[in-house]
């Protein structure tokens, strides 16, 4: 099981007042990422001395983390962090599926030419990203893509909504490309040129189908990596 103390990554400088800020940024990157996997256990001593800092900070930071789900206090006081609730994604799938469909339809429909030039961009670094099998930067910088998508789409509401959901899902994805046992097929990239096209050509009806069979394609492989595995290895 991976402790917090074993990683010596460098800490960034930080500004007076940001410790908190700070220890929150790190440690969410690292459980989002799975570098800390779920049940890892979270010691603050440990992590006052690795990051060279007192503990108020510390607890503040993990107070955040508990409130977003992704830190579980334990009735011994001791913290950990969260599993995921494999049980209960079919909500969070259903609105995964949901905001693909509606921010790539909007950006059929609204988008300006600047938005495609970013939108192009984001797609270059994703499929620069499949050809070096690097699952942490085709997880954010798939990110980043589909955003671009929603802001073009010009709605607030839904470009901060789906933000969550891509945010939420970091850990589901990085089981997603592990499943492939890094032989990322050339499909996404592919499914990517789809969805800009449609975008560019302001085809509202192909932007939607291409959104949902997207969205649908990775809930599919997902779900089948749950079936083959009842207890998953995610110690990675």
């Amino acid at each position: 099981m991976t402790d917090i103390d074993t990683d010596n990554s460098p800490i960034p400088e930080r500004k007076r007042g940001s410790g908190v800020k700070m220890v929150y940024d790190l440690l969410r990157d690292e459980i989002l990422d799975l570098v800390l996997p779920p049940g890892s256990p979270i010691d603050e001593v440990q992590l006052a001395e690795r990051l060279k800092m007192s503990r108020t900070p510390i607890r503040e930071a993990l107070v955040r983390l508990a409130g977003e789900g992704l830190i579980d206090t334990l009735p011994n006081r001791s913290t950990m962090v969260a599993n995921i609730d494999f049980l209960n994604l079919n909500p969070f799938f259903d609105a995964l599926v949901l905001m693909y469909r509606v921010t790539t339809r909007l950006a059929a429909q609204n988008h300006r030419p600047e938005d495609l030039a970013i939108i192009r961009g984001f797609h270059e670094d994703y499929a620069a990203a499949v050809q070096t099998r690097d699952p942490l930067t085709m997880i954010a910088t798939n990110a980043a893509f589909h955003a671009a998508i929603a802001e073009s789409g010009r709605n607030p509401y839904f470009t901060s909504l789906f933000r969550r959901l891509l945010d939420e899902g970091r850990r589901i994805l990085r089981l997603y490309y592990q499943s492939y046992d890094e032989q990322f097929p050339q499909r996404f990239v592919d499914e990517h040129a789809a969805m800009i096209a449609a975008i560019a050509a302001r085809d509202v009806e192909a932007a939607d189908r291409l959104g949902k069979a997207h969205a649908e394609q990775i809930v599919e492989q997902v779900q089948k990596l749950f079936a083959r595995n009842n207890k998953l290895d995610i110690a990675l």
